[in-house]
């Protein structure tokens, strides 16, 4: 999405000297493009990140067609080590979140 957005700035002829958008950026950018303030756009973004944090707790998945899906992956115990010791080391099981990009994200960056 980074760099789509960044695309899209540059077609407009905006300055955006780097390649990422971080969280204001991208209320800024709701909030321009669909018509909103940016207290609406911030409360709409969080409300977005909370259902796919909430969904992903549950173990579910978020899919946005065209965009991509969100879904817990699950991580093995493992064992691993301590870079400065060497010692091994128990390293617990783990959900981790993970995105797979839709058709739409992926035709956007080629």
């Amino acid at each position: 999405m980074e760099v789509a957005i960044y695309n899209h700035a540059v077609l407009h002829g905006l300055n955006i000297q780097r390649f990422f958008v971080n969280k204001t950026e991208l209320i800024e950018h709701i909030a321009k493009h669909a018509d909103l303030s940016k207290a609406a756009a911030g409360r709409a973004l969080e409300a977005t990140m909370g259902a796919v944090r909430t969904t992903l707790k549950k173990g579910g998945t978020v899919s946005l067609v065209g965009f991509g899906t969100f879904a817990v992956g699950k991580r093995a115990a493992r064992t691993g080590r301590n870079p400065r010791t060497g010692a091994a080391i128990k390293i617990k099981k783990a959900n981790v979140p993970k995105f797979r990009p839709g058709k739409g994200l992926k035709d956007a960056l080629n």
